[in-house]
């Protein structure tokens, strides 16, 4: 079966088929870095790194790209309201957001494009759109001419006449149209600011992804990856600057889009307040529990977040990791008793619940068979993660069915590997004992250089060398980083100082 994707804008699920056979080219639109990650930031991120996950799998290669907006209005304004330099701040956060995802073993992506690092593309694109007439400059602000482009408006299918009625942009008498939106911004006092043939200024935020895009996967690419609430305006005036820059369409393939993390049913976000930071939620669950309460409901439909959907996924995840466990040694069964690991109610979509008691060793080879096949039907077909995880529950019982009937390791074999493989692709066993430590992203030097550090300790610690491991801790704690123990391997995140000192 062929991998397949629904497309935002064709609004349809279609056969994914790249532009260069074997190769998947993908951009995700990152961070605008003025505040802690929270999960609505890292549902897209968890969302794409398993479908990474999956396709290479299936055997294509991936060349996914990613971006951090580290100049941006509300960068400036919190800089200056803690009297620091915005690139200072905005460094804070990108750190936060790498150490969140380096935790969630979200580890697939090639590059990280920095806004900041690339004016140049932006200013070159900018003035090819000046040239050809899609773009024109006012006093020192350029601004793309929407009505330039006859399809503008064809990813939130609305006409000009409808987004200006309910448009909530900032109006300008001095623009052709008021939909026309900003290239280029011009610089103000106290603002961060390059040379350009317009003066110097900033960029305007959606050129920003369409220069990084088109510099690292050419002319046009396979898969658009974002939220939901970046249809319109971000990813609508993408297409319709990338297309006017490169004369060819489609800009991209497929555009993929999640829907939002909610809380009481409204969209979580910084600017609402309504968020928990990530690292607080890293530091207090397991990284595949985590990943569970994303990958439990459909990427398009809106995710609820509480305290106690998320206890329902660890419990759930939990599940699943006992099996790993138990089928690899088991342990010691009532026969009368239909599963060694306590039955939980809490599962994914569509999952069973009872117990599958009973099942002959004979038969685990085929069940273990049919749990893969349909897994991975599952996650062909639009990314299924909640009918892949009803599967995988649909396994364990299994599984535990044939232990409590007397199976041995060897049994449990095949059901272990399937267990195993496909949970890797959802990212359930990170930093579970057993589970290959993901490589940490090429931009997150600091985290791998922390990681590295704690490889030593715990040799340390093996060898019973209790000075060298507490002397380690205590030199990490110097820089800011706390260490916390724990049966699943030692966790570290950043830290007050108040809160290191207290420990």
């Amino acid at each position: 079966m062929a991998v397949r994707l629904y497309d935002t804008l064709g609004g349809a699920v279609r056969d994914l088929e790249p532009r260069e056979p074997g190769v998947v080219r993908m951009y995700t639109c990152g961070p605008t870095v003025y505040n802690y990650t929270h999960i609505g930031h890292l549902r897209p991120a968890v969302i794409a790194d398993v479908l990474v996950r999956h396709l290479r799998a299936r055997g294509l290669q991936v060349i996914w790209v990613t971006n951090f907006t580290d100049v941006d209005d509300r960068i400036i304004a919190r800089a200056h309201a803690e009297g620091i330099p915005p690139q200072a701040l905005a460094q804070r956060y990108i750190d936060d957001y790498l150490v969140n995802l380096r935790a969630l073993g979200v580890d697939g992506i090639e590059r990280f494009a920095r806004v900041t690092d690339h004016i140049p593309e932006i200013l070159a694109m900018i003035e090819r759109l000046v040239r050809d007439d899609y773009a024109y400059a006012l006093e020192g602000d350029v601004y793309f001419a929407v009505e330039s482009k006859a399809d503008y408006g064809k990813l939130s299918r609305r006409t000009l006449g409808e987004m200006r009625a309910g448009a909530r942009v900032e109006v300008d008498a001095r623009k052709r149209h008021p939909m026309d939106f900003a290239l280029w911004k011009a610089a103000k006092p106290g603002e961060p600011s390059w040379p350009s043939p317009w003066g110097p200024g900033r960029p305007g935020w959606h050129i920003e992804c369409s220069a990084m895009s088109l510099r690292y996967l050419g002319d046009g690419f396979d898969i658009h990856g974002g939220g939901g609430d970046l249809i319109f305006p971000h990813h609508e005036n993408e297409i319709a600057q990338s297309e006017a820059f490169t004369g060819r369409q489609p800009f991209v393939r497929f555009w993929l889009h999640n829907a939002m993390v909610e809380v009481n049913r409204e969209k979580m976000s910084k600017s609402l307040g309504n968020f928990v930071p990530l690292h607080e939620l890293v530091a207090a669950h397991p990284a595949g529990a985590l990943r569970h309460f994303v990958l439990s409901t459909h990427y398009r439909k809106p995710l609820q977040y509480s305290t106690q959907a998320l206890e329902e996924a660890r419990r759930g995840w939990a599940r699943l990791a006992e099996a790993r466990r138990h089928w690899a040694v088991p342990a010691r069964v009532d026969p009368a008793d239909a599963s060694p690991v306590r039955v939980e109610t809490v599962r994914a979509e569509g999952a069973p619940s009872t117990e599958r008691a009973g099942v002959p060793a004979a038969d685990l080879p085929a069940a273990a068979r049919r749990a893969e096949e349909g897994f991975l039907a599952a996650l062909d077909d639009d990314l299924n993660t909640a009918g892949a995880l009803g599967q995988l529950f649909e396994l364990v019982r299994t599984g535990n069915g044939a232990l409590a009937a007397g199976a041995t390791p060897a049994d449990l074999a095949p059901a272990l590997g399937a267990l195993q493989r496909c949970g890797a692709v959802l990212g359930l066993w990170v930093g579970e004992a057993g589970a290959p430590r993901a490589a940490a992203p090429a931009a997150d030097r600091t985290a791998q250089l922390v990681e590295l550090l704690l490889d030593l300790r715990a040799e340390a610690r093996s060898y019973r060398d209790w000075t060298m491991a507490d002397r380690i801790r205590d030199r990490l704690a110097e820089v800011g980083v706390a260490l916390e123990d724990t049966a699943q391997g030692t966790r570290w995140k950043w830290a007050a100082p108040a809160e290191l000192a207290a420990r």
